[in-house]
């Protein structure tokens, strides 16, 4: 059984840049494509952030939403990683990494496995 582990989290001064780490514990791990999606506080709703194709590393974000995120995955650590470049107030959330074994959608609901998150909470 694959487990998926969020790390990295925490309280960061907005401006500042952040790194958050997701692994796959268990094996085998194969997935299509691993994704990052955050859950603001006070809504039930799990927001895509964007994803990335495990064998090719292509990936795939909702318009703009590349201009301050950028992922990467390691195949060899089992591991993907989704960088903040400049942390604003609003990106106060939890976050979570999610793999689906058979593609890559902005749906929440196509993900076959999901860490339990990961909480950042930023300070101006």
């Amino acid at each position: 059984q694959v487990r998926l582990v969020e790390t990295g989290g925490g309280s960061v001064q907005a401006g500042a840049s952040l790194t958050l780490s997701c692994a796959a514990a268990g094996s085998p791990f194969r997935p299509y494509a691993m994704a990052w999606f955050r859950q603001r506080p006070g809504t039930r709703v799990r927001t895509f952030i964007g994803a990335i194709s495990w064998m090719e590393g292509r990936t795939y974000f909702p318009d703009f939403m590349d201009r301050n995120f950028a992922i990467s995955r390691d195949t060899a650590k089992n591991m993907v990683s989704l960088r903040l470049k400049i942390v604003e107030a609003d990106d106060t959330a939890v976050y979570y990494c999610a793999a689906s074994y058979d593609r890559a959608t902005a749906n929440w609901n196509d993900y076959d496995l999901w860490g339990q998150g990961t909480q950042v909470t930023v300070s101006s």
